[in-house]
């Protein structure tokens, strides 16, 4: 099986006229993802010269290859950051959340943006009967500390949401949204162009050294002097902002998608078409595509794999989950990585004089667009880093940018999976 992803597949992603590298620029930001292009924009609304440094194509890493899902929140449990940060600070960080997503609304209308946005509300589901409790629990403590509503639903209920008898029981946030990541990420780029930002694509940075003024960033078609730097490379940071490199782990994530289903199954499997995801330390995610196709997500392997034993491995998950799709084929096999920190918790920051943001932990549809435009405009001098209210953000370990104890991790999280 060819690696081929649906998304930009179905909807290609844009070819932007070639731009030559100029000799100057106020703002270098690396990346042209969701929180470079989002910056880019920012920053050329302000009119400070802006340009975007491309490895491959604008979006071609996780921005186009991420599953769609809009979440309020973040990979820890809003009880866990209550107790690492009290109630105060965590009923901030789950605003900021809320504030991304309504931002990232704003902007889809705004521009335009024809990206297939829904708000279709997600469900959290109960792999295990031991985990409802949890939920139940999580919803609890989401309404009476911080104010957000949710909806428990228990075994008998479960099936309004799922046509699945494999889980226990969910948890519904009305809060979570969906897109089609492909086609947001060519709106966000045309409109950061629209704005005046230089998007140059194949242009690998290869070093960043401070010099007088500013920084000299060395790239594959050339260097160029920059003000400031912004680095937006989340999971794929280079050797090049090696400092940065060793604070996030990237992780692979694995999706398949079907042929389009029947209408009816597709109604029986998510009749009320929302996003899913499961409490499984190593969990699916899935969702139905705009065309009724069945896109099936999750951690398939820990270990360098090919996408045909990583396909065959989500498949197989899938049919546990739905039965009724014991006969669909695989038509879309893709990967992407997201970016882990130490405390799996998004930064925004300085780091050697380089600005950045990254480490959205699979969150990052709102909160890369929002972070993204905030930085941009603290670098055009038109706000302040946002507190995000997190740790310092640490360098890991033993880490040098190639995440060598996967494997391990891997097998600790099927471990703790088998006996929770």
């Amino acid at each position: 099986m060819i690696e081929q992803c649906l998304w930009t597949e179905t909807s290609p992603l844009p070819r932007f006229p070639a731009v030559p590298l100029p000799s100057s620029t106020d703002v270098a930001i690396i990346g042209g993802g969701y929180t470079g292009l989002a910056a880019a924009r920012a920053l050329a609304r302000r009119g400070t010269d802006v340009t975007v440094l491309e490895r491959y194509t604008l979006g071609w890493g996780a921005s186009s290859r991420n599953g769609g899902f809009v979440l309020p929140g973040y990979k820890p449990e809003m009880e866990e950051l209550d107790r690492r940060l009290g109630s105060a600070r965590a009923s901030r960080m789950l605003e900021l959340t809320l504030e991304a997503i309504r931002f990232l609304e704003n902007l889809i209308v705004e521009e335009p943006i024809a990206c297939d946005f829904v708000r279709c509300g997600a469900v959290t589901l109960a792999a295990k009967p031991g985990h409802l409790p949890a939920l139940q629990e999580s919803g609890r403590f989401l309404r009476n500390r911080l104010g957000y509503e949710t909806e428990l639903l228990g075994p008998e209920e479960v099936s309004q949401e799922i046509g699945s008898a494999r889980y226990h029981g969910a948890l519904v946030d009305p809060g979570g949204r969906a897109l089609q990541p492909a086609k947001y990420v060519r709106g966000l780029a045309a409109a950061a162009e629209r704005a005046g930002a230089r998007l140059v694509e194949q242009a690998e940075v290869t070093r960043v050294r401070r010099v007088k003024g500013g920084f000299e960033v060395r790239t594959s078609q050339g260097t160029v002097q920059a003000r400031e730097v912004l680095a937006a490379t989340n999971g794929y940071t280079p050797s090049a902002l090696g400092a940065l490199r060793r604070r996030v782990i990237p992780i692979g994530s694995y999706q398949i998608a079907t042929a389009p289903l029947d209408p009816a199954l597709a109604r029986q499997l998510v009749p009320r078409g929302r996003v899913f995801s499961d409490t499984k330390n190593l969990l699916y995610y899935f969702r139905l595509s705009p065309d009724g196709r069945m896109v099936f997500g999750g951690r398939a392997t820990f270990t360098p794999t090919g996408i045909k034993r990583s396909a065959a491995i989500l498949a197989a998950g899938m049919r546990e989950v739905f039965p009724q799709l014991s006969e669909a084929k695989a038509e879309y096999a893709w990967s992407g990585k997201v970016a882990y920190p130490m405390d799996h918790l998004p930064h925004a920051g300085r780091l050697g004089g380089i600005h950045y943001a990254m480490g959205y932990c699979g969150h990052g549809v709102a909160l890369a667009t929002y972070l993204g435009t905030r930085m941009g405009d603290v670098l055009a001098g038109a706000g302040d880093i946002p507190d995000l209210g997190t740790s310092r953000f640490r360098a890991i370990p033993l880490f040098t940018g190639v995440p060598w104890f996967l494997p391990f991790v891997g097998g600790y999280y099927r471990t703790r999976d088998w006996i929770s």
